[in-house]
């Protein structure tokens, strides 16, 4: 689909990689109607804005009735939550939100779109996935795993819908400049030397996957080879890691495991 016929629904409008998005689609020529949880302020000259928590049932109704009334055309969900430290200092609850806000509410929004969508002569669902969700990295353990089943959930939707007039695709950035990352992210990358990407980056290769209707697009190099490489041969790039492992700072654990294993009473049988 050319920019100029879009209309794009974008979840995380307000985010540092969603507002590059949305400037960028706009000066393509798409119309635009930007999600977040709150007010975008300032809004950006000609875009429509909608307020909606896309971790409730209601937010996710509301965004879905919001679509087929404003029209849109295509819908990228480019909305999440950030994780980062060794699995030992994450609290529970951290991954739950961070699945719920990559996984749960993209797979739940599509679920509630897809009526509407597949009554249009053609349409576009494009899911901001990420590299980590295709390379396991140390230290990305709950991140990476909340974008892993987020492609999973792309391909085989995509498969599903095969023939249909709705296109399934994925845009996988790698590191960003953005807050969304913090200043552990950003002293990790440059102990590891992993680059990172400005947002418009991100945005100028959304207009064209959008465009080109590409199945899959990653963004950067080595990443993208990393992606294949790791795919072709899995635990033989374990070792490749050592410096990232190392680089990884320790953070005392969140929860705290039993000392000692519990005691079992009852009935022994000889």
């Amino acid at each position: 689909m050319k920019a100029h016929e879009a209309r794009v629904l974008l979840t995380g409008a307000s985010g540092g990689i969603g507002r590059a998005m949305a400037s960028a689609l706009q000066g393509a020529g798409a119309a635009v109607l930007g999600v977040g949880r709150a007010a975008a302020s300032p809004l950006p000259p000609g875009q429509d804005w909608l307020q909606a928590d896309l971790d409730t049932a209601a937010g996710v109704a509301s965004v879905a009735g919001t679509a087929a009334t404003w029209r849109a055309n295509v819908v990228v969900l480019a909305a999440g939550a950030p994780a980062f430290g060794p699995l030992a200092g994450t609290p529970a609850a951290q991954m739950q939100a961070v699945l719920q806000a990559n996984l749960l509410a993209p797979m739940q929004l599509s679920q509630a779109l897809l009526p509407y969508l597949q009554c249009l002569p053609v349409a576009q669902l494009v899911f901001v996935g990420s590299a980590l969700g295709r390379i396991g990295v140390p230290g990305f353990s709950v991140y990476g795993a909340s974008k892993a089943g987020l492609h999973g959930f792309a391909e085989s939707l995509r498969r599903e819908l095969a023939g249909g007039p709705v296109r399934v695709q994925t845009l996988a950035p790698r590191s960003t400049r953005t807050a969304f990352n913090g200043a552990e992210v950003d002293a990790y990358n440059r102990a590891t030397g992993t680059a990172m990407d400005s947002p418009q980056v991100v945005a100028t290769e959304l207009l064209k996957i959008i465009e080109s209707e590409a199945a899959e697009q990653f963004i950067g190099f080595p990443e993208r080879l990393a992606v294949r490489l790791n795919g072709l041969l899995g635990g033989l790039l374990d070792s490749s890691f050592a410096k990232h492992r190392r680089s990884l700072t320790a953070v005392p654990s969140a929860v705290t495991p039993p000392l000692t294993p519990p005691v079992i009473t009852g009935t022994r049988r000889s």
